[in-house]
């Protein structure tokens, strides 16, 4: 069991805040609740179960947000999900077998990865499309038989990244919907929502079955998540931020060097 102090409940809420909010500025955000965790005396691989509980709760809420506005891509989202389950869950239950010590090598350099894909998406002009609600239209033209077949398939690949670290996650979903699919972005949003939280909820279930899921931290950083992708949408920051983007990469520099040097 795991006890936390108001200190900490606090840095839980703000870590689950910056996940939120960079969920929607620019993707990866799992990069700042995970070490959050772990830096609070969480087992790695603990750690990235725990992380599940805000993922599922972000996503339903983003789920919930389109539907209000009359978006959703319901059947063929459920589609390609199930696709995303037989890798979920190898990924998932292969992440549990981890040791700490690698859990966080690998956390590591997962983050300096994803940190890359977040400077090379800021160079694209097509970034990475925000998971608020829009108002616009959304295309509900069926994919051709071959797009449908290799989106499919591609679900396989995402479902165990997903279910194994999680971290960076959308930026394999985005290009499979956007690309693969031909997704204009607002349905690419609809679909990478529901399929994330579906995929999710199953991983969530390995995690909880293999391992003491810190469950009360875990809903702190959901609460966090909640409120910083709102802050983000509201705000209309999606475009990004030169100056807020390297803030938010010297952060994760820090994360990187103590997980490297400084955890068990």
């Amino acid at each position: 069991m795991y006890g936390y102090t108001l200190i900490e409940v606090g840095l839980l809420i703000l870590a689950g805040i910056a996940t939120g909010f960079v969920n929607v500025f620019a993707g990866g955000g799992s990069m700042f609740s995970v070490p959050a965790l772990i830096f609070l005396g969480i087992p790695g691989p603990v750690a990235n179960g725990t992380n599940r509980i805000a993922i599922v709760a972000q996503t339903a809420a983003s789920v919930l947000a389109f539907k209000r506005k009359g978006f959703s891509d319901f059947k063929l989202s459920a589609s390609l999900s199930l696709f995303t389950l037989p890798g979920a869950i190898i990924g998932a239950f292969s992440a549990t077998k981890i040791r700490n010590s690698d859990f966080n090598v690998i956390l590591a350099g997962v983050m300096v990865i994803v940190m890359a894909l977040t400077f090379i998406g800021q160079k694209n002009k097509k970034a990475l499309p925000s998971e608020g609600p829009d108002t616009s239209q959304m295309s509900t033209i069926l994919p051709s038989r071959a797009r449908l077949i290799w989106g499919h398939l591609a679900m396989v690949v995402l479902g165990f990244w997903g279910g194994f670290i999680q971290i960076g996650a959308g930026f394999i979903l985005i290009p499979i919907l956007h690309r693969i699919m031909g997704f204009d972005l607002l349905r690419t949003n609809v679909n990478k929502v529901m399929i994330s939280f579906l995929y999710t909820v199953v991983t969530l279930v390995v995690f909880a079955r293999e391992l003491e899921i810190a469950w009360a931290a875990g809903l702190f950083v959901a609460l966090g998540t909640i409120i910083g992708s709102s802050i983000a949408v509201q705000s209309h920051v999606t475009k990004g931020n030169d100056f807020v983007r390297w803030m938010i990469n010297a952060i994760l520099a820090v994360f990187i060097i103590k997980l490297l040097l400084f955890t068990g």
